[in-house]
Order: C-alpha cells, then sequence, then structure tokens
C-alpha cells in the first residue's frame, strides 16, 4: 500500500449508532462492500475490492454521530506536541490499533476535530479521487485566524485564498490548503478552510466535511434520500464539478462531488 505524503488526508471513518444500518445505507449508495474484524464493533469498507474507508459502532451514545477525517503524519508524538504548542486540545492521546499503525485525536483552536494516524501496516485509503471513495475535506469554523495560523505550525499547510458560490449567487472566501514543500495552489490542495456564515445556528460548532467522489451527484442525492438519508444542501455547480451535501439515515453529515470530467 502507498505510503502518504505528511499531513495528507489518509483516512476517514464514521461513527454510528447501527453499524448494520449504516452497512446497509453505504452500500446501496456507493456501492460498498464490508468485512468486520473478527468479534469487533467495525467494518472495514471497500470499493471494486480496495478500501475506502470504515462504519464503526458507537461505544457511547453520547458519542456524535459523524464522519471523521485522519491526516498522515511520520511522528505522532510529535505532532500531538505541536498541536499543544500551537493552541489545539488532544483528545485521545496515541494509542496503537494493533499492527495497522498509531492513531490520536485532536481539536484545533476553534473545536473542529480530527484524528492523526501514523501507518503501521495500514497506510490509509487503498482508493481515492474515484467514484465511492473519498475525494476532498474541508473545515468549516468561525475563527479563520486562529485556525489558520494553527494548521500552518502543525501541518505545514499553506494557503491560497480564494472565492466559491455562496447562497444567492454571492461568493464567499475560501482557503485552499497545500502541503509543506509545494507550489500553492489549486494543483496541490489537499484540503481547505471554509467560513461558518451567520446563517448558521450560534450553537453549531466547528467541524470537517468530507467529500467522496459519484459519477452523477443529481442520481447519488436522489438514491441517498430513497434509502433514508436527507438533503442539506442540494446539488450546486462550482468550479471543481456539481456537488451536494447529505446526512445518512442516522444523521452523519458528508459531502459528494461529481468531478468536472464526469460531467456530461
Amino acid at each position: 500500500m502507498a505510503a502518504f505524503a505528511q499531513s495528507a488526508p489518509c483516512w476517514v471513518d464514521v461513527q454510528l449508532s447501527d453499524l448494520e444500518a449504516g452497512k446497509r445505507f453505504y452500500g446501496g449508495l456507493f456501492g460498498w462492500t464490508f468485512h468486520a474484524g473478527d468479534g469487533m464493533p467495525f467494518a472495514d469498507a471497500y470499493r471494486d475490492g480496495e478500501l475506502v474507508a470504515a462504519l464503526a459502532a458507537k461505544q457511547d451514545g453520547r458519542m456524535p454521530t459523524t464522519w471523521g477525517v485522519y491526516f498522515s503524519t511520520d511522528d505522532i508524538r510529535a505532532t500531538v506536541a505541536l498541536v499543544r504548542k500551537s493552541g489545539g486540545q488532544v483528545i485521545t492521546e496515541p494509542v496503537r490499533a494493533g499492527g495497522a499503525g498509531i492513531l490520536a485525536q485532536a481539536a484545533d483552536p476553534g473545536g473542529a476535530v480530527f484524528g492523526l494516524w501514523q501507518a503501521g501496516a495500514r497506510a490509509g485509503f487503498e482508493k481515492q479521487n474515484a467514484p465511492g471513495s473519498f475525494c476532498w475535506t474541508e473545515l468549516y469554523t468561525r475563527q479563520p485566524e486562529r485556525v489558520d495560523v494553527f494548521y500552518e505550525e502543525v501541518f505545514g499547510f499553506q494557503g491560497t485564498d480564494t472565492e466559491l458560490p455562496g447562497e444567492a449567487g454571492t461568493a464567499e472566501p475560501f482557503r485552499i490548503w497545500s502541503p509543506a514543500g509545494t507550489e500553492p495552489g489549486e494543483d496541490t490542495a489537499v484540503g481547505g478552510r471554509a467560513l461558518i456564515s451567520d446563517a448558521f445556528p450560534a450553537m453549531l460548532p466547528s467541524y470537517f466535511l468530507s467529500y467522496f467522489a459519484v459519477a452523477d451527484c443529481d442520481r447519488t442525492v436522489e438514491t441517498a434520500t430513497r434509502l433514508g438519508g436527507r438533503i442539506t444542501a442540494p446539488p450546486l455547480d462550482i468550479p471543481y464539478g456539481r456537488m451536494a451535501v447529505l446526512q445518512d439515515d442516522q444523521g452523519a453529515a458528508f459531502a459528494v462531488l461529481q468531478p468536472t470530467e464526469l460531467l456530461p
């Protein structure tokens, strides 16, 4: 399995109350198949025989029903130290996941939670940027000044400021993240940072929204609603393709993107 560049998104998983219901939803939506560990409360998800994500049963009902994204690190303890030094919070100290690798969870100064992954036998995704697999992640925050500095210090991200279409045809500021050592811009981007507008309730916390590539955005939205999901943001054309934001039938939010090259 190929190694991931330092600080690149390398994995996603979702915490669900009903694991079997989650398998039915995502199997029907993305064509995923699943392999569960012996007696373990999770299931690895595959598309065309390649690893794309995992579904996990919540061990505590108070845990949020949410998709989480993990960033690759060559030295997880050093990255955890940087999180603390840069004003973030360590939620889960580094813990070994068998021979697969070492994981930790942290939150940025605005409260958005993310994971860290130091690869062992498992580097992360075996498929991405193809239909039915992860293709993008972006942070939504109300504190861009604080979190921009945080991600620059912790991950070495270089920001490129741009704008994306917003509600009622307005343009909304957006920052693209490129890894350290690359030429900043769209060609090297691994994620981005958006703003939570005043249109959303004040109690809405900062969060990461992860995207999955699809061959047909509108059809995927129709399938999601048929399977019991909800539409948070209906299909919208953006410079990179056609996207929509959805919730699964248990409330976990995610986005789908039909990349420009797959548009008719």
